[in-house]
């Protein structure tokens, strides 16, 4: 879609209600012009939240531009501390000093909320917990824990990789006193504070073992104009089609009132059978 193409939809959808929008992926700073994307959505009378979820390589070159635009927000995916490890997770060397300079530019940037986040997998880098826990105490970047969900989209998804939540608090728990955070409706994460008052902290999103489907109300536009009300169902709906036949707003946004009606009723499906993989992550972000 072309970003007025975007910024129409997002206009009607924050008509509709809708305050928070995320830019994400597949990688959003690919884009060109990406940082023109966001002066137009920044601009959405109603939007109170404009944030980006990034795998960080490009962030060093873009982080003032995005900041200087009307971005508030920048998450960074980055699984692993160990340079040689995450390397060979994203599958390309000489990268990870690359991918650290951009959160250093953007915390210079000022962006608010800054996160990490990290899909903790067993075997892989569960080892790793209590390091990115450091990484928020001595950054002041909040790190958010996510369980391995099944998005892969190349490999088998194995249910025994997933880390759950409640492991992961008390492997935290071994050397940190958290604070629990009042959640939100809506919310995706259980967010703590440090009990020490160190800057920072840390949210864990538990996908698999504490499903939130039935509090969740979001809903995700890809970049070829699909309209996809759960993350877990491979229903799409074609949003492009109708805004490039001239439809009105009206009918725009009832279209997208009846699709998020069918939404999926998510992963609390899934978990009484064996789960495939759903889709590939990098189609339609976090």
């Amino acid at each position: 879609m072309t970003f007025d193409e975007t910024a129409r939809i997002v206009r009607i959808m924050a008509s509709m209600g809708v305050e928070k929008v995320k830019i994400t992926g597949g990688e959003p700073l690919v884009r060109r012009d990406i940082d023109k994307l966001v002066e137009l959505l920044a601009r959405v009378p109603g939007v109170s939240s404009l944030t980006m979820t990034t795998n960080g390589y490009y962030l060093e070159e873009f982080a003032s531009r995005l900041r200087e635009a009307g971005l508030s927000g920048v998450t960074v995916s980055i699984h692993s501390l160990k340079e040689e490890r995450y390397e060979k997770i994203v599958g390309r060397i000489g990268v990870f000093e690359k991918v650290l300079r951009g959160i250093d530019a953007a915390k210079k940037a000022q962006f608010n909320p800054l996160k990490i986040n990290v899909v903790i997998t067993r075997g892989c880098n569960d080892d790793e917990i209590l390091d990115f826990v450091e990484l928020s105490r001595r950054s002041g970047i909040i790190v958010r824990f996510i369980e391995y969900m099944p998005f892969d989209g190349n490999n088998p998804w194995e249910r025994s990789r997933v880390v759950t939540g409640e492991e992961i608090l008390a492997k935290i728990k071994t050397r940190y006193e958290l604070v629990k955070r009042e959640r939100s409706p809506g919310d995706t994460a259980m967010n703590f504070d440090f009990a020490d008052n160190t800057p920072g902290g840390v949210g864990i999103i538990t996908s698999m073992s504490s499903p939130f489907c039935r509090d969740c109300d979001r809903i995700r536009v890809t970049a070829d104009g699909k309209l996809i009300p759960c993350l877990f169902s491979k229903d799409s709906y074609d949003l492009k089609s109708l805004v490039r036949s001239n439809a009105s707003d009206e009918e725009i946004a009832e279209f997208i009132k009846s699709s998020f009606r069918k939404k999926f009723r998510g992963v609390e499906t899934l978990l009484s059978k064996d789960i495939e993989n759903v889709r590939p992550m990098y189609t339609v972000g976090g």
